[in-house]
């Protein structure tokens, strides 16, 4: 691999040789690489796999391939129960997009308010936030199902949305806070120069300029939601409203004998977010290094 070199022109000594760009690296790096996708993705291939195959294939032989393949295990899933699967994947949809709509709208405007105003307890208020990071749901669980009893909304959606939509505004506000604290005051007074209320350059300036980390959060809040198992678990009880992660439990539990079912409806369950997840995945770093810059 060739190298530029930097001389010292008064001694000729050589201070430093770098790659040239371009280069292909040191393949320890892809090995090592390597080795981690293989781990990663070796579960998720084993399950999608799997789902093509029957019982008595998997009894014989649980890490082979399928023969002869069985897609039938897929049909299985998405016709039988009256169309459970549909409902339990429209029930995950519109709770992982309302808690997502919800934690961008508060998120953008207290990040906002965090960033280009100089208040009391500002710093307190962003280490407040900041807290939140430290507090796993399962530690709050149990006091949030006794609150939402009390305020009756046990058993509905929004007893799964508004403890998201919670959990989620700290992560938000640590990653948006440095994207609109960087954006200059000159764009700011430029544009109150102009006639531009705060209101007109909250939504024409700052709310463009802030799309990176807002599809950073966007994306991580959806992922989120659409994993999410304990919480769903303690708030709802109809089956009609259950996720797609109760979904599998309560298929694996009906079809405990069907194990290459239980294979394919865990496939389908991720498969969304899978795919949500790797198309989106540059504009994750580019968010989340943009928060870092700033």
């Amino acid at each position: 691999m060739s190298k530029v070199k930097v001389v010292n022109k008064q001694t000729g000594a050589v201070l430093k040789a770098t790659p040239k760009d371009g280069g292909w690296g040191h393949p320890a790096i892809y090995f090592i690489a390597l080795c981690i996708i293989a781990v990663c993705l070796a579960p998720v291939l084993y399950i999608i796999v799997n789902g093509f195959r029957d019982n008595s294939q998997m009894t014989l032989n649980p890490s082979g391939w399928p023969n002869p393949w069985v897609p039938g295990n897929y049909g299985a899933v998405v016709t039988g129960r009256i169309g459970m699967f549909w409902r339990q994947a429209w029930n995950s949809t519109y709770i992982a997009l309302i808690t997502v709509v919800l934690v961008i709208v508060l998120g953008v405007m207290t990040s906002f308010v965090l960033a280009r105003y100089k208040f009391k307890m500002r710093g307190a208020i962003y280490l407040l936030f900041a807290s939140g990071l430290m507090f796993p749901l399962s530690v709050a669980i149990t006091p949030l199902y006794i609150m939402m009893i009390k305020t009756h909304l046990a058993g509905s959606a929004l007893s799964v949305i508004l403890p998201q939509v919670a959990f989620g505004l700290p992560q938000t506000i640590i990653i948006l806070t440095p994207f609109l604290a960087a954006i200059p005051m000159e764009i700011e007074e430029a544009a109150f120069v102009d006639g531009c209320s705060r209101l007109g350059f909250f939504f024409r300036m700052v709310v463009p300029l802030s799309m990176p980390g807002v599809i950073t959060v966007a994306i991580l809040n959806f992922v989120g939601s659409w994993n999410s198992y304990m919480l769903p678990l303690y708030m709802l009880t109809d089956e009609s409203q259950y996720t797609l992660p109760l979904g599998v439990q309560m298929f694996s539990s009906a079809h405990s004998q069907e194990t290459a079912q239980i294979l394919a409806f865990t496939s389908l369950a991720m498969i969304p977010a899978l795919i949500f997840f790797s198309l989106f995945e540059k504009k994750i770093v580019g968010g989340l290094t943009g928060a870092v810059k700033g």
